[in-house]
């Protein structure tokens, strides 16, 4: 709903509009220090390690990401920072980037989705890349998690993906991979940002037998079904289900996998036409999963975003089951299976029912900064195996090395079967705390100061002290800033999320 610039959503903060998607005991969860600049903790009772002084504004040394998100670089396609020749230049930049890192001829991957301006960008980036003499294989329309598949597939030396996720059809986007399929650090982007400034960049000219190649691998997206398919032991999976693609990525890789797995599982969403990605379906609508769900009797169903690295499930009453709910099930799962490692990692903006679960199962918990990629440096630094955010990015390294929406989806069903859950009662038995999450639209001439909002906020965090916690943070894809309170009283959550946005209203318009 929305209200004079104001977007809110009672419950599970999903998103509206145009958006980017939220050491001691086992008991005790741990709050990473490692904060970028555009995800400033508001210094609240995040249950964990408070971090203070230069980390809770950023740590950084100084430099910054200017075009590069939360999620890659993003805009709308043929505009702004999502132009063909910006695509090329990007595309030089990374080939420069792994060249002086002693790659001289680097193999790279290149996806798109299913947006009608992904064609185009592809051409461009590859113009890019093989300019500067890189050997480019092109699958087509393939997920994210599916270029991951395919760089180490093929042995490559990095990936790209032509997306910009969630977002309208009008919106593209570029993001980079590494050679083992992970998405790249902040440090790597910034480089690349650094090479788009650099005259070398212009001046790196191959010539003849040095000029790059273009490659097109035309049935990855059946080998990453394949691969998903190997992973799943098809007896006794609930066979009334419903998958929602999207339009998107998904689309023909959901076709192939129900073909291999002989289930038959439902597809909606699943006509792209280039222009109807994400409209009115997928992880931002998931009314529409919901809605069918429950008019087809199903049992469950699993709602994708545009390159189906994310999922939302709902159950057979429609009821939304998100990110937390999924990791406190799939820890449990892992766990038995000796694959969990030291525990799971999830972000600040995870509902605190969480903590209390994994406290009474004996599982380490650890908190990090907004977006998957901090997700997967927290798995990393501290030896767990699984994380993810409540938005639906799921990572679980013994299966993936990004956010994979599909493999989720089957893990999710493997473990309600191995573990004889119930998928109807994983909402009520989760007893989230309630939630608020507000999205303040930022005017264009307007920076958003975080130091001044924490301190504008304090009297509002001290009230909250022990009963609940507020996270504010700066969009990492859009003129936002989100707000979120939580706290077992409803009525606390409330009062406290209208003054704060009457507070910060002015702030941001």
């Amino acid at each position: 709903m929305e209200r004079n610039g104001v977007l809110e959503r009672d419950g599970v903060p999903e998103r509206n509009g145009v958006s980017d998607k939220p050491g001691g005991n086992a008991a005790e969860p741990v709050l990473d220090a490692k904060v970028s600049d555009e995800k400033n903790l508001s210094g609240d009772d995040l249950r964990g390690e408070e971090l203070k002084g230069e980390e809770l504004n950023g740590g950084n040394s100084g430099n910054e990401r200017i075009l590069f998100g939360t999620d890659g670089v993003r805009d709308v396609a043929n505009r702004g920072g999502m132009t063909p020749e910006m695509a090329l230049r990007l595309g030089r930049a990374f080939v420069l980037f792994l060249t002086e890192r002693g790659i001289p001829r680097p193999k790279i991957v290149v996806g798109r989705d299913t947006r009608r301006s992904g064609a185009m960008l592809e051409g461009a980036l590859s113009a890019g890349m093989t300019s500067a003499g890189a050997e480019i294989f092109l699958t087509g329309v393939i997920p994210t998690p599916g270029v991951s598949f395919v760089v180490r597939q093929i042995d490559a030396d990095g990936g790209a993906m032509i997306s910009a996720s969630h977002n309208p059809a009008e919106y593209n986007g570029i993001k980079f991979l590494d050679r083992e399929g992970f998405k790249l650090s902040d440090k790597s982007e910034i480089a690349i940002e650094e090479y788009l400034g650099d005259n070398l960049t212009d001046d790196w000219r191959p010539t003849g037998a040095s000029v790059g190649e273009v490659h097109f691998l035309h049935d990855m997206a059946n080998q990453y079904a394949q691969h998903l398919a190997a992973h799943v032991k098809g007896e006794d999976l609930v066979t009334s289900v419903v998958f929602d693609c999207a339009h998107g990525a998904a689309c023909g890789v959901m076709t192939n996998l129900i073909g291999r797995l002989e289930i038959p599982w439902a597809l909606i969403g699943a006509k792209p036409d280039g222009l109807n990605i994400n409209e009115g379906v997928g992880v931002m609508h998931i009314e529409h999963l919901s809605r069918y769900v429950v008019e087809s009797a199903s049992k469950v169903g699993f709602a994708y975003d545009g390159d189906a690295d994310r999922v939302l499930m709902a159950d057979s009453a429609g009821r939304t089951i998100d990110g937390d709910i999924m990791i406190w099930l799939l820890a449990r799962w892992l766990m038995k299976k000796g694959l969990l490692g030291s525990g799971a990692a999830v972000t600040v903006m995870s509902n605190m029912a969480l903590e209390e679960h994994f406290s009474r199962a004996g599982i380490r918990l650890f908190r990090c900064p907004v977006g998957d990629r901090y997700v997967l440096e927290a798995m990393q630094r501290h030896g767990a195996r699984l994380g993810g955010e409540q938005s639906g990015h799921i990572i679980a390294e013994p299966y993936t090395h990004t956010g994979d929406g599909l493999c989720t989806a089957l893990m999710m069903l493997s473990a309600c079967r191995d573990l004889n859950e119930d998928i109807d009662t994983l909402v009520d038995r989760f007893g989230r705390y309630p939630q608020r999450l507000t999205n303040l639209a930022v005017a264009a001439d307007r920076a958003v100061d975080m130091r001044l909002v924490n301190s504008l906020t304090e009297d509002a965090r001290k009230r909250m002290a022990g009963k609940g916690r507020i996270f504010i943070r700066p969009s990492g894809t859009e003129p936002l800033l989100r707000i979120l309170v939580e706290a077992k009283d409803p009525d606390l959550v409330d009062e406290t999320s209208r003054s704060l946005t009457m507070l910060l209203k002015n702030h941001c318009s």
